[in-house]
Order: structure tokens, then C-alpha cells, then sequence
């Protein structure tokens, strides 16, 4: 086996080791072999002949770097150009085999060596191909990642006609398919049973309803040019194409006038057929979109369309940068003189400690020569007593209607709460809060607890 290595070996050998050398009498044997053994160089720059653009210039360096079985002549040059006698060829393809031999040597010592490491790494690389094969056989799409979060809350109020302890739901499975590797085509189905839970405390509780049945809730494709990000959909949230969104605090928290960085009537996340253009560049961003709500196939008749009276529009300017950010926004409805502005910002430290992130806005809303105002302050401390546990707490004036649309004159209703959030594990979070309404339109506060518990998968 080793003569049949040599002889594959040999005639590369040969031909690279055909110009290195004089004549006999220039360059004997003996010489070759007391050079090789006590004068080896171990870099081509030891050369003085040999240049970069020479052609045989990298396989001589492997031979030199890699192996270390080239010596050359006493004087320091390689004589590239020199004819080379058999005996010289001989001894420096020997040397060559040599060094070979001992790397082969080499790598079997590690392998006896290390013999049971490779033999739990080949059986974890086994067990992973066959993981990935039943996962290829498996799966439902190959361009399609499946998320989702399941909410449990369980809590109350005081307010009359809820006093009883409820127990609610709210599921999301998001299906994200990228055929690009940058666009997204979004679907996501929910279900809730929150309906009217918390109606006597003025609707603000965080919820979704659909009397326990299963629907579509996003289907929308994004994909971007250049710098510019394009939105499109039958069902689409405005929050869906904004650049983005002015606020740290939790979208999930536990009172829903929260979620609107102060400006609930501008920042309504309506949903519905809608369209946008999003633009982010350096810290710099702006967003144009239209929402229909409620438009689907069997309301977009003649009557009733893709750009009827109910379509509301939103342009939006923000700048962001590591730890803060500010945003000025203006939505408007077609059907009515409606018009909403906000101003919100967030600013976050460089690391948890005793400063939280604040998040605050202010909002203006006017229809029908009636002015109405909202705005909000949230804190949120991370890592509170346990790395991963974040504390939380806001207080606002709920200003807008429950809709988001609609001022309902509930300027002077403030609202507070706080929260603490439990990260038990990777995926799951324990959440207890407690909230109170000042609601001096009705002339009854109303206080309130929920514990969430959250399921990420």
C-alpha cells in the first residue's frame, strides 16, 4: 500500500520538483541530504529567487509551509530554472513521503486518542440526519415557520353588574411564509372569549373576542425595494405598516388605553383591506397607508368598497436611534371631519438597573367641531429581583372611544395600573397586574385584578 502512495505521489512530485535543481557536480546527493536534515527553510521567503508571480510559486509554498520537505541550496536560492538530476529527485521525493508519513502518524494517534469523543459526535451527527430527515418528511411547507401565543387571564372588577371572577382566552397562531428570504406573506388565525368582560369598567381590558370561534385575523403580504417597505391585504392592522411604533411599554398590559402610545385615537389599529408604503433610512422613517375596516368580500359591493366613506388614513414621521425614539402621526377618516394627532417618544437605558424605560404620549382628536385629548405615561424596570422579570406600571386618560374612532367624552376618565411580569421559563411568563379607573364621567371608580398567563411556541 505505501509503494502504491508513492507511485500516485511521485509524479506530481516530480514535475513540481523538475526545476529546483543544478548538476551533480553543482549539487551532490550528500549535499541534499545534510541540508535537508540541518539547514531547512520554513518559509518560500527564505528564497531569494522565488517571486509571487512566479507559476509554480504556491504549490512550492505548500511544500515548504505545510510539509516542511524542501530545502534548496546552501546559498539560500531555490534555482527554479536549473535542471535536476534523478539522485536529487529521489532524495527530495523521499523527504516529501517522509513528511507525509509522519502527518498520517500524526492524525492516527489523535484518532486512537480521541476515539470514544468521535464516537458520541458521529452518533449525535446520526441521530440529527435522522431528526432532519423525519423533519423533511414531515413538514407542511418548506418556505412556512409557524409561531404562536396563548393567553390565560383570570381576574375581576367591582364595577356593578362584574363582580364575579371570569376566566378568559385569547390564541394566536402566526403562519410566516418567506419566498425571498425578505418578503413575508402573513396569516394569522385567532380565538377569544374576552366580550364583554370588563364592559362596566369602560371596555379597556386587553382581549380579543370571537365568541370562541376561530378566525382569520391578519392576511397580508410585505415585501421590501431598496429602502421602502410595501404592505398589502384583505385583512391588515394599521400597526401592520407603520415604520414604527412609538412605545416600549407592552402591547399586552392590562388596561387596553395603554397600548396606544397616548394617542388612542390616531394609533387605533383598525383593521380591515388596506395598503401602505413604509421608508427607513439612517434612524429616519416615514409610513403612508389607508385601512377599510371591516371590509371583506361581501361587504365591498357597489355601495360599499375598498375606498368607501369609512377608510381611514395615516401618514406617519419618526427617528429612531440604539435607546430612544419619537414619532408624529396624523390619521384621518373620510366619512366624517375626523382628524387625529399624536406625539409620542420612548427612551430606554443601556442596561437594567434602577432608571426604567418611559414611554410617553399625548393625542388629539376633533370631529363634528368637538376636541377631545388623550395621553399616557408607561415605566417599565427589566430584570426586577429576578433576571428576565420586568415591573411595569402607567397611568393615562382614556380620551377616545373603546373603538378607537369614536370620542365617547371620556376626557376626565383617568386610568392606572401595574404590573409585575414572572418569566418562569423561555415560554412561559406569569403576569399579575391590577388596574383602577377614575371614572368621573359615571361618577364611580372602578378597580380591578388579572393574572395572564402567556405561552409562546
Amino acid at each position: 500500500m505505501k509503494l502504491f502512495k508513492q507511485l500516485l505521489v511521485a509524479p506530481a512530485a516530480l514535475g513540481l520538483l523538475a526545476p529546483m535543481a543544478a548538476t551533480a557536480a553543482d549539487f551532490n546527493l550528500d549535499g541534499v541530504n545534510k541540508y535537508a536534515s540541518e539547514e531547512q527553510v520554513t518559509s518560500i521567503s527564505q528564497f531569494s529567487d522565488v517571486k509571487p508571480t512566479d507559476w509554480s510559486y504556491q504549490a512550492l509554498s505548500n511544500l515548504v509551509e505545510r510539509y516542511g520537505c524542501v530545502a534548496g541550496y546552501p546559498s539560500g536560492t531555490f534555482s527554479g530554472s536549473k535542471a535536476m538530476t534523478r539522485f536529487e529527485a529521489a532524495a527530495l521525493l523521499n523527504a516529501c513521503l517522509d513528511r507525509v508519513t509522519e502527518v498520517t502518524d500524526e492524525l492516527k494517534k489523535l484518532m486512537a486518542e480521541f476515539e470514544k469523543e468521535l464516537a458520541v459526535l458521529k452518533g449525535r451527527v446520526d441521530g440529527l440526519d435522522a431528526k432532519v430527515g423525519a423533519l423533511e418528511a414531515q413538514q407542511f411547507s418548506t418556505t412556512t415557520k409557524l409561531s404562536g401565543q396563548a393567553i390565560m387571564a383570570i381576574g375581576g372588577t367591582d364595577a356593578a353588574g362584574a363582580d364575579e371572577i371570569s376566566f378568559n382566552y385569547d390564541l394566536i397562531l402566526n403562519f410566516d411564509t418567506s419566498f425571498t428570504g425578505n418578503d413575508l406573506l402573513k396569516t394569522t388565525l385567532r380565538s377569544g372569549n374576552f366580550g364583554d368582560t370588563y364592559e362596566a369598567a369602560g371596555g379597556l381590558e386587553y382581549g380579543f373576542d370571537s365568541a370562541g370561534n376561530v378566525q382569520i385575523d391578519r392576511l397580508f403580504y410585505q415585501f421590501p425595494v431598496g429602502d421602502f417597505t410595501f404592505t398589502a391585504g384583505p385583512i391588515v392592522e394599521q400597526g401592520d405598516m407603520l415604520a414604527m411604533f412609538p412605545s416600549l411599554y407592552p402591547s399586552d398590559s392590562m388596561l387596553d388605553i395603554t397600548r396606544f402610545a397616548g394617542a388612542k385615537a390616531a394609533y387605533n389599529m383598525t383593521s380591515g383591506a388596506g395598503a401602505g408604503v413604509s421608508y427607513a433610512k439612517d434612524g429616519f422613517n416615514a409610513s403612508l397607508l389607508f385601512v377599510t375596516p371591516n371590509s371583506d368580500a361581501a361587504s365591498q359591493t357597489v355601495n360599499k368598497g375598498l375606498f368607501d366613506d369609512s377608510a381611514v388614513y395615516t401618514a406617519q414621521v419618526g427617528y429612531t436611534t440604539d435607546n430612544w425614539g419619537v414619532a408624529a402621526i396624523y390619521t384621518g377618516k373620510k366619512a366624517t371631519d375626523y382628524n387625529a394627532y399624536g406625539l409620542s417618544g420612548y427612551w430606554a437605558p443601556a442596561e437594567s438597573g434602577i432608571f426604567p424605560s418611559i414611554s410617553a404620549g399625548f393625542g388629539f382628536s376633533e370631529e363634528s367641531n368637538a376636541d377631545f385629548t388623550s395621553w399616557t405615561v408607561g415605566l417599565v424596570w427589566g430584570n426586577v429581583f429576578v433576571k428576565g422579570n420586568d415591573l411595569g406600571m402607567a397611568i393615562g386618560a382614556a380620551g377616545a372611544g373603546a373603538n378607537g374612532l369614536e370620542p365617547n367624552g371620556g376626557n376626565d376618565d383617568l386610568v392606572y395600573e401595574g404590573y409585575y411580569k414572572i418569566q418562569a421559563t423561555d415560554n412561559i411568563s406569569i403576569t399579575p397586574g391590577f388596574f383602577w379607573v377614575e371614572n368621573a364621567s359615571s361618577g364611580k371608580d372602578v378597580t380591578g385584578a388579572v393574572v395572564k398567563t402567556t405561552f409562546t411556541f
